[in-house]
């Protein structure tokens, strides 16, 4: 099988690959195309089918496993399947786990080096919460294992979301020896809970798409709700506490304009945002550069997240 992160300009394919989105489009000139994002566990692709009509092009439907003829070429810096013939493809012909991104950072190690610092927070009411989450519930703890931090941005793969969990968590510890100000117990509770709502918001793979959910509340809004039914099981939970731990969560995005329901008022709520943030963009500097698969530095075109030019630096010995 040749993997999608190994493909370049030039290449002809002829193998199976999921279909994560099939779309019916006109062209400018008023001639029908389909558009389809082709996936493996490398990631994915755009392809077109500009004759979708033709001899060769079967029926098929998103999520739906079709082995593709085409030509791989280069639009705008960018790779992309022309696809000459596609046939959908019946059960054993492919390997459900050639089609899913996976982290390719150890799963079960990462969650007992994110337990480490859950077993690390002293405050017992905070301690409580995480116990709920991530020791006492079994459902949430596999899907918090499984389930991707993102649908395209950053993390869009299985294990994604406990591994962006863990480098924010990561950050904020360091923030907390380096600034004494920050009250750990506080940074660290709302760092590990702090995309929670992505379980609900998120469907699991394949579809790794928006719930109802998901499209009505958004993953800040689930989070908090879910925090505060967590605080109301927990005797005596301090108010003042809970609302600080909740601003924390709704305030993590930073802007009302990124989606934050609040702007940051504590110095925590100020420190995970900025967390979230590094984590979140050097992850996606990271995929941006592996996409090209280049090792060189030449310039990658306008990214839209960073509204700039994008280069890697140059290795100098």
């Amino acid at each position: 099988m040749r993997y999608i992160e190994v493909l370049k300009e030039g290449d002809k394919i002829s193998d199976i690959y999921l279909c994560k989105q099939r779309q019916s489009l006109t062209t400018k000139n008023g001639k029908p195309y389909e558009s389809v994002i082709l996936q493996d566990k490398t990631g994915t692709v755009d392809a077109k089918i500009w004759e979708p009509n033709s001899q060769g092009i079967d029926d098929f439907d998103n999520l739906d496993y079709i082995e593709v003829v085409g030509d791989v070429v280069s639009f705008q810096g960018t790779l992309q399947v022309n696809i000459k013939r596609a046939r959908k493809c019946s059960e054993g012909e492919y390997d459900e786990k050639e089609y899913f991104p996976v982290s390719n950072k150890d799963i079960d190690m990462m969650y007992s080096e994110f337990l480490e610092y859950i077993k690390s927070v002293k405050n017992t009411y905070l301690s409580q919460v995480l116990d709920l989450f991530f020791v006492n519930s079994p459902k949430i703890i596999e899907a918090f294992k499984m389930h991707s931090a993102a649908k395209t941005v950053h993390h869009g793969f299985i294990g994604g979301l406990l591994e962006h969990t863990l480098g924010v968590v990561k950050l904020c510890d360091f923030y907390c020896k380096q600034y004494p100000l920050l009250n750990r117990d506080l940074l660290i509770t709302a760092a590990a809970l702090h995309d929670i709502g992505k379980i609900k918001e998120l469907s699991a793979f394949p579809a790794n798409d928006y719930t109802d959910e998901g499209q009505l509340l958004g993953h800040i809004v689930i989070g908090s709700e879910w925090i505060s039914d967590a605080v109301r099981q927990i005797p005596d939970f301090p108010p003042k506490l809970a609302r600080e731990l909740k601003h924390c969560i709704l305030a993590h995005h930073g802007k009302l304009e990124y989606g934050s329901p609040k702007v940051p008022s504590l110095a925590e709520a100020v420190a995970l945002n900025y967390a979230d943030d590094t984590d979140a963009k050097m992850q996606t500097m990271t995929e941006l550069f592996a996409s090209h698969n280049t090792q060189n530095s030449e310039w990658l075109g306008f990214n839209r997240l960073f509204e700039t030019n994008m280069r890697r630096t140059e290795e100098w010995n």
